[in-house]
């Protein structure tokens, strides 16, 4: 795996694992195992998605507090969305009381990339939760972290076994319904929407936000944010980290090493429950 050093006003660099994890299910064990050896030697870094399907509970040691205080070391996932702008315009609408309380939230994400190895080969991990739904999922989780009280969803499987459409519907405690709609084989809309009793906000892109519109009772258009432009979207998790390091933190506060376990573990029982399962489970 591909990794790269970028050194900030502290003593430790930060290693970026930011780039695709490898199509060969060798080298994307090689980029775990390369993970763990950049933490025992000292080095600050993140890591892209921390390749869900693979990690396995003595990895995950590795991400947990405890162990990152031990070292001294620095970890992050390198998921883009938790550190974008549009993250914290949508969390202060909400606490202002924009909408109310929230009743539902709605989130989706479809591509058609079953062209993509990665995509359709359980070998490597394939499927549309892993690769496509933890955004929406990750979305939810941003607008709402209240306990999930049940669990309902249903997918349709590939010949190969792997997850290509799903419908996940998560009831929040405090009476919060959240739905989610991801696939691999269709285009969609790729929208969010943040319902309450006083109105509603509807984001125009679930991944990598523009435009965020919010609306009274009766549908009524009241306000329309832009948000900030981007290089890329990747700049805000790496000032996001370098923020965090120069005050000496083990991880983020956007990404806690807490929530990530937590969705490692939501998105495994999503499988177990689909009978999705890879060589290496």
């Amino acid at each position: 795996a591909a990794t790269s050093g970028a050194a900030f006003n502290g003593p430790a660099a930060l290693a970026d694992v930011a780039a695709e994890l490898a199509e060969k299910d060798a080298e994307r064990e090689e980029t775990i195992k390369h993970i763990l050896e950049m933490e025992e030697q000292g080095y600050d870094m993140t890591a892209y998605k921390l390749d869900y399907g693979l990690i396995t509970e003595e990895e995950a040691d590795a991400i947990e507090a405890e162990k990152a205080k031990e070292k001294g070391v620095f970890v992050a996932e390198a998921i883009w969305t938790r550190y974008q702008p549009a993250r914290n315009i949508i969390n202060r609408l909400i606490s202002y009381g924009r909408i109310g309380q929230i009743r539902q939230i709605c989130a989706t994400l479809s591509h058609g990339v079953m062209h993509l190895p990665r995509i359709t080969r359980p070998e490597l991990c394939g499927g549309t939760l892993l690769d496509i739904g933890l955004y929406p999922l990750n979305f939810v989780r941003m607008v709402c972290d209240n306990p999930i009280e049940k669990i309902e969803s249903q997918c349709v499987l590939s010949d190969e076994g792997v997850d290509i459409s799903e419908t996940i519907s998560l009831t929040l405690e405090g009476g919060i319904l959240a739905t989610i709609r991801s696939s691999v084989c269709c285009e969609g809309f790729n929208t969010a929407s943040v319902e309450g009793t006083e109105g509603s906000i509807v984001i125009d892109n679930t991944n990598n936000p523009d435009l965020i519109r919010i609306y009274s009772k009766g549908g009524r258009l009241q306000e329309e944010i832009t948000v900030p432009e981007n290089i890329t979207g990747y700049e805000y998790e790496f000032q996001a980290c370098k923020e965090a390091m120069e005050k000496g933190l083990v991880e983020p506060p956007q990404m806690p090493h807490s929530e990530t376990l937590f969705l490692m573990e939501l998105m495994d029982s999503l499988r177990r429950d689909w009978g999705v399962r890879y060589p290496m489970d």
